[in-house]
């Protein structure tokens, strides 16, 4: 088992419950993402974010507006449509979910200790 590869496949598992949980706070520049994103200690660069922002818009789950900055070109922010809220939902009940059969899984394991 390559643990670096299933360790990868968790956090794009993740990624995109993370993201729109983000986002669903306040309108978001994809600056201000990543750096929640690493503030959280999950480490993203825009290339892989890029993608997964517009497969998540072309989606319907996020829409972005175009805002003028004083310090350059405009930027673009994001922010979740009614479909995304109803995604994130769904997607905070199955967190719930696993992440509770996980911690029943790791007292078990902790008791058998």
């Amino acid at each position: 088992m390559n643990i670096e590869n299933v360790k990868s496949q968790m956090r794009k598992g993740m990624l995109e419950y993370c993201i729109l949980l983000i986002i669903s706070r306040e309108p978001a520049y994809v600056s201000d993402i990543i750096q929640q994103l690493k503030d959280a200690r999950l480490i993203v660069v825009e290339g892989t974010l890029y993608p997964l922002l517009t497969r998540l818009k072309n989606a319907e789950m996020l829409s972005y507006n175009w805002v003028e900055s004083t310090q350059g070109p405009p930027r673009k922010y994001y922010e979740l449509t009614e479909k995304g809220q109803a995604i994130l939902c769904e997607l905070e009940n199955s967190w719930n979910e696993i992440s509770g059969a996980i911690e029943h899984l790791r007292s078990i394991h902790s008791n058998n200790e």
